[in-house]
């Protein structure tokens, strides 16, 4: 009665234990599980788990026990194994049978010794030098290989010294090793299964790496980008993790999360694979794929040359004096050289165009200037489509500076704005894809871009949405979008891509925000800015936390954390790091 409740009592263990290993997710604690639960079921002394090296060469120490002499190392004891791997063959190439957990491991079959002192096949050297050293007696050993589903040998598993219910040890018998054999069976599914899972995290982070690398080398002025916002984004968490009172006293992230900030920081701007490289490096208004400048610098040269030669014309025929000639001549070169200067400093986009600086603009885009070639010949057909086919043949006269009906590029695709109301986007796109205008560009009011331009550099976080939802994320990756697309959104509602206001949006997604403004503004790779120091950077985001833009509790730990200190002196140039007088951006009740 006693024989079969005990085997009552293995068999439900056996059960216990592979739903426990099929639900561990840590690789340490799962091994743990693995060598308690066999060392249970058959009431032994200890044991070692081995696991195949990378190499298929040999076995190496991952966790070994002994309740005896109070032994435990690897596995969650944090203590190291201080063994090499066992070899699986010689210098000679030859299989190493000597060793009894090798030989297990390169026959696949399960070895059970009663007695390691009485047996010559295989070499107990060492243990038995161990147990002089220890007064130990290493007796009955049970050494079975962990196959995985394929029939390959991933590790093995070593008890030893089986007791018996009176605590004199014994063999492993022939009823606990068919179950050691299951647990085995089902241990090396389990840590199978644990390394595909893996592989296929380390798969995806290194798709990750390669998208956000992608991104941050296709423009030389947004290198890193990638990677140092989801850098901050992990400071700011951990400072609220770490944070024991205030707001953030109860906030912490599961290892799955964690997991799942680090995918939605590095896909944050996966969108921006859309934005052409000429948008996003646009550093003067007339820049395409090349700064047109010099098209219309070609112009104003044309128009002097025509100045000369209206003067030597004017010598030849003789109808009026050569210094009213040459005065005329110098006035009109002057001019042009002024308006020219004028145009080149328009394009710069360095000041805020006034009014009248765009009504000057104008006037000098009436100026005419001949031209005699035919402009249809040697187009690409993307720009032979938007001509016309009418045009005035030359010679012609043609203003300085244009906005002509082929400068407007239209949707390569009926673009569906459905689309962007089934998820809510507030930005929906405009008219035309690009406008070229010459004057339409020159007139921009601040900076470089037009309106369409500024939609497609924002469209990257529409895109980026588009883009994740459209991957089959696993449960526990479900909030990825979500965290990763509100970056540019403002707690006001004033953002974009949804105009999301505060409450709308996640901690973690108002996290990504701070990260990403900080970034911006300390960025030292910006075609059309200096990078800020640290007390410019820091003020600027004040004013923005006063103006509701950014999450104003995480703009306190951010400050208090001294996440922005640390940041700095992993990532900043010496010269962006002055001081900071912290408690000027805090709160009074905060600094005092």
């Amino acid at each position: 009665m006693a024989s079969v409740h005990k085997k009552e009592e293995r068999y439900r263990t056996l059960i216990e234990l592979g739903i426990a290993l099929s639900a561990e997710r840590n690789h340490n604690r799962l091994m743990e599980k693995i060598l308690l639960g066999a060392k249970s079921m058959c009431n032994a002394d200890g044991g070692t788990l081995y696991l195949m090296t990378e190499a298929k060469d040999g076995l190496r120490f991952e966790i070994m026990l002994n309740d005896t002499l109070n032994i435990a190392m690897g596995g969650t004891t944090g203590k190291p194994i201080p063994f090499p791997p066992l070899r699986l063959h010689d210098d000679q190439g030859e299989p190493n049978h000597k060793n009894v957990s090798s030989s297990c491991a390169l026959t696949a079959q399960t070895v059970n010794i009663a007695d390691a002192y009485d047996v010559d096949k295989y070499d107990f050297t060492g243990t038995k030098a161990f147990d002089a050293k220890t007064g130990y007696r290493s007796k009955s050993f049970l050494t079975v290989p962990l196959k995985n589903y394929e029939g390959e040998v991933i590790g093995v598993i070593q008890l030893i010294n089986a007791r018996d219910g009176r605590n004199r040890i014994v063999e492993f018998g022939p009823d606990i090793t068919p179950l050691i054999e299951a647990l085995a069976s089902q241990a090396a599914v389990a840590l199978d299964n644990q390394r595909l899972i893996e592989a296929q995290k380390n798969l995806f982070k290194s798709f990750i790496q390669v998208i956000a690398g992608s991104i941050d080398a296709k423009s030389p002025y947004t290198g890193g980008h990638c990677h140092r916002v989801p850098a901050i984004t992990f400071m700011l968490a951990q400072a609220a993790c770490d944070a024991t009172e205030g707001p953030f006293a109860d906030f912490s992230l599961t290892e799955d999360e964690w997991y799942e900030l680090e995918v939605a920081g590095g896909l944050h701007d996966c969108g921006k694979v859309t934005t052409p490289e000429y948008i996003v490096d646009k550093a003067t208004k007339l820049e395409t794929i090349y700064n047109r400048i010099h098209e219309v610098r070609m112009r104003f040269e044309v128009a002097k040359r025509d100045a000369v030669i209206a003067y030597l014309e004017g010598l030849v025929a003789g109808e009026e004096k050569a210094d009213i000639l040459k005065a005329r001549m110098d006035a009109e070169l002057a001019q042009l050289d002024a308006d020219f200067a004028f145009v080149a400093e328009c394009n710069v986009g360095g000041e805020f165009m006034a009014p009248d600086k765009v009504e000057r603009l104008k006037a000098i885009a009436e100026r005419s200037w001949v031209r005699t070639l035919d402009d249809t010949m040697g187009l690409s057909l993307d720009e032979t489509r938007r001509r016309t086919g009418d045009e005035p043949k030359p010679p012609v006269a043609e203003k300085m500076l244009a906005d002509k009906d082929w400068h407007i590029v239209p949707h390569e695709i009926n673009v569906d704005v459905s689309r962007y109301d089934s998820e809510g986007f507030k930005m929906k796109p405009l008219e035309h894809r690009y406008n070229l205008g010459e004057l339409y560009n020159l007139a921009i009011g601040r900076g470089t871009l037009t309106a369409e331009d500024r939609f497609k550099i924002n469209d990257h976080i529409v895109q980026t949405i588009f883009m994740l939802k459209a991957l089959p994320f696993p449960k526990n990756l479900s909030r990825v979008a979500e965290w990763a697309g509100g970056h540019h959104e403002k707690m006001d509602g004033g953002g974009y891509p949804k105009g999301l206001k505060r409450d709308e949006m996640s901690l973690p997604a108002r996290m990504m925000a701070v990260a990403d403004i900080f970034e911006a503004l300390t960025a030292a790779d910006r075609p059309y800015k200096k990078p800020k120091t640290l007390s410019e950077s820091l003020k600027i985001m004040s004013f923005m936390v006063k103006d509701q833009h950014i999450d104003h509790e995480l703009w306190e730990l951010f400050l208090t954390s001294g996440v922005w200190k640390e940041y700095a002196e992993k990532y900043l140039r010496p010269e962006q790091v002055d001081a900071v007088d912290v408690s000027s951006y805090l709160p009074r009740k905060a600094a005092e």
